[in-house]
């Protein structure tokens, strides 16, 4: 009987220890590995009625970062393509995502340059593969693509970043909207981030400021390291979702060009 007791209460403990793991509204976003260092999180909401969701890990070591992520609802094609979706970590703000009054165009859309004076200036890019510094802001050959996925990635952050996120000043900002839900002007206007690109494509479509957390989990991945300043975890993972394992989307190849954008 001893034996049965503690057993089921070693059981009950290791529940509540997974539900208490899994703080982000996004629940899913969770780890069985205690890293080091401090954790950041984001609830990302939706911009321009995207319809998206999502929910943001950003765990630091030093000048490393992990970031975990998990996202939804977004607009899964664009012009018959698996839709790439630009994201980055905006810095030297005011610390806030923009709202609908931000829209100084009057076009119905909260654009790159309304966006800017609340978040930002680009630090980081979240990309797939690759270089994930400010001049990848607009490679969407690199961004991650479809409706939603799950995001897990160790990037190096510069100086400037790694004060913001520390000063709860940094932005995550996901970009591209459905061009259907923006009128005629907007979705035949061009990018202010890169005029090779559409407004349809640059627009935010979700927005989270970074905090300080009490999460102090990253997920388990297998790394696959590169080389110089993007060297880190660059393959999908293995999430714990509810005692079953979700497999993270994979990078997608689409076609475009690279940029230097800083705001």
């Amino acid at each position: 009987m001893t034996r049965v007791k503690s057993s089921r209460t070693a059981a009950a403990a290791l529940g509540v220890a997974a539900i208490s793991a899994m703080t982000l509204s996004m629940s899913g976003i969770a780890s069985a590995d205690t890293a080091t260092g401090t954790s950041y999180q984001a609830d990302l909401v939706q911009l321009n009625n995207s319809g998206a969701s999502g929910a943001i890990i950003v765990q630091l070591d030093g000048n490393q970062a992990t970031v975990t992520q998990r996202v939804s609802g977004l607009a899964a094609t664009l012009t018959g393509s698996p839709y790439p979706h630009l994201q980055q970590i905006y810095i030297d703000g005011q610390g806030k995502c923009p709202t609908a009054s931000s829209d100084t165009g009057q076009d119905g859309v909260v654009d790159t340059a309304d966006g800017q004076l609340t978040y930002g200036a680009v630090g980081s890019t979240l990309s797939m593969t690759g270089d994930t510094t400010a001049a990848a802001a607009t490679n969407v050959a690199t961004a991650p693509t479809g409706s939603g996925w799950n995001y897990s990635r160790t990037i190096t952050l510069d100086p400037q970043s790694l004060a913001s996120i520390k000063a709860g000043t940094a932005v995550v900002v996901v970009r591209g909207l459905d061009p259907t839900s923006m009128s005629a002007s907007a979705q035949a206007a061009k990018s202010a981030m890169d005029p090779a690109l559409a407004l349809t494509t640059t627009a935010p479509a979700l927005c989270g400021t970074l905090i300080a957390s009490q999460v102090s989990t990253t997920p388990k991945a297998s790394p696959n390291t590169g080389g110089g300043s993007t060297a880190g975890i660059e393959d999908s993972g293995l999430f714990a979702v509810g005692g079953g394992l979700l497999v993270a989307a994979a990078g997608f190849a689409f076609g475009g060009r690279r940029r230097y954008w800083r705001g």
